[in-house]
């Protein structure tokens, strides 16, 4: 009888022991692709009282990582020094863009943008935290982002959100128009 006990103790911490552990599903491996400078840029349009004007900043250089099909990290470097306005402001009003008032692009040249989290949602969009550096700032921010494609092909993403300028200290003429719209396209490669 004893043996019985012993022999069923035995099979059943065996049975629990195999049924209990969860076998650790392999991660995809990840895969670095760099980003393409000639066709990634950041469009925005700053608004004032009676009027808005457009333009972009070309990407300069960046990683992209991806595993699986999906975004898991990476980062990129903005050319504030290489803005560009393309409305009627020309460049009257790009000089006073990169001048003290606003980017200070002599001092500040370069931003850069961080992923610290991507949580994957349906239809390939993805939640972004990340931190950015800009005119001597770092902050958090997070934004959706809409992944339309992430293969062997390559990768490219975009973006559209308002970043409050304020927050990095570009505080001229600060009043209604403190928001940036932001749409940010990323071209990447193996």
């Amino acid at each position: 009888m004893k043996k019985n006990i012993f022999t069923t103790l035995i099979l059943a911490s065996i049975t629990l022991f195999s049924f209990g552990q969860k076998k650790a599903v392999p991660a995809a491996p990840v895969t670095n692709f760099t980003v393409d400078s000639s066709k990634s840029k950041v469009n925005w349009v700053g608004s004032k009282k009676s009027d808005f004007h457009t333009g972009y900043f070309p990407v300069k250089s960046g990683d992209v990582k991806v595993a699986g099909g999906k975004l898991v990290g990476g980062s990129f470097i903005i050319d504030v020094a290489g803005l560009k306005v393309t409305d009627g402001g020309g460049e009257k009003l790009q000089g006073h863009l990169l001048s003290d008032a606003f980017f200070n692009a002599v001092a500040f040249g370069e931003a850069t943008f961080t992923i610290t989290k991507v949580v994957s949602q349906k239809n390939d969009k993805a939640n972004i935290t990340g931190t950015l550096s800009l005119h001597g700032v770092e902050a958090p921010i997070n934004f959706t982002a809409y992944i339309r494609n992430a293969d062997d092909k390559g990768f490219f993403a975009e973006a559209f959100f308002p970043l409050n300028r304020s927050t990095f200290g570009i505080n001229y003429n600060l009043g209604t128009n403190n928001d940036v719209q932001l749409a940010i396209h990323l071209y990447a490669s193996k």
